[in-house]
């Protein structure tokens, strides 16, 4: 089983999860660090993949998804341009790719690309079941009963994971377990500035998606005169086919993102042992690390 880390939600809800009062010896905070190291060893340990990977965001705000929607997460755009980040979680991201990278867990990033391409890449490649981790709802789209694809969904912690197949899904919002990403184009998701087709709400959406089965035979049945659409509904399809042409390259995660070949086998033994020695002494991480080395079975 491959493992894929939305490896920014993860130290997201490291850092919000654990204190800032954990800190390094020079007083650094170094809550997010420990907190995705023991994420890390958690999920090694109870799910036993046989390939992990770190996936990350090179771009949180995509151009591509920026020019179909300009207010994709404009909420989240700091006075730089840059996303806004809580200041004492920014250098914390430097030292957990040092410590990935010490450790020898695979972690890839694609320019002009989120973390969610890349682990739609890697799930499109995966010749076998994959596990997803993350507290993201859009990476339902990629659930897959037949190959199996799941989310373990983290919104309760690491430690009350939810595991999400097609039925979840059906269970959770009342449609099709595959057809996620059409009834989020659908309802919008404030969450990522984007809009939906106004006067449709989840349950609207989860209709009209259970009742065609797909976002374009819905728009297929809306051109023409099927009898299952009200005049409202036809009315509201019509007025956001500007945004209904624009939103599914937004919402989908890419399958096909230019994501090297890499090796995402778990590492036998530290890629640079002298490293991560020296990043554990410096940032006080012997434990978490003492910890991860158990989880992935490294010789003492």
């Amino acid at each position: 089983m491959l493992l894929l880390l939305d490896t920014p939600s993860l130290y997201y809800r490291a850092f919000y999860g654990v204190p800032e009062s954990v800190t390094a010896p020079d007083g650094t905070p170094v809550n997010a660090v420990r907190g995705l190291l023991d994420m890390i060893a958690t999920l090694v340990r109870e799910h036993s993949p046989s390939g992990l990977a770190a996936c990350m965001d090179a771009d949180w705000r995509p151009a591509f998804r920026v020019a179909a929607i300009p207010s994709y997460k404009t909420h989240r755009l700091a006075a730089d341009g840059g996303e806004e980040t809580p200041e004492t979680l920014v250098p914390q991201i430097t030292v957990i790719e040092q410590v990935l990278d010490a450790a020898g867990i695979a972690r890839i990033g694609v320019a002009g690309y989120e973390a969610d391409d890349v682990i739609g890449t890697f799930t499109a490649r995966s010749a076998g079941p994959v596990d997803i981790v993350t507290g993201d709802r859009d990476l339902f789209q990629l659930v897959d009963d037949a190959r199996p694809v799941r989310v373990l969904y983290t919104v309760r912690g690491i430690k009350n994971i939810q595991p999400v197949d097609e039925a979840a899904v059906t269970g959770r919002y009342g449609i099709p377990g595959r057809c996620y990403a059409d009834f989020a184009v659908l309802r919008g998701d404030p969450s990522d500035g984007l809009p939906g087709v106004p006067g449709v709400g989840d349950k609207t959406a989860a209709a009209l998606i259970t009742r065609f089965g797909s976002l374009p035979a819905l728009l297929e049945a809306a051109d023409g005169d099927d009898p299952a659409l009200t005049r409202a509904q036809r009315a509201r399809l019509a007025a956001a086919r500007d945004y209904l042409a624009v939103a599914p390259a937004v919402v989908r995660v890419a399958p096909d993102a230019p994501v090297p070949e890499t090796d995402l086998s778990l590492p036998a033994a530290p890629r640079d042992p002298e490293a991560l020695a020296s990043l554990g002494e410096r940032y006080g991480l012997a434990s978490p690390l003492k910890r991860l080395a158990a989880a992935l079975g490294w010789q003492a």
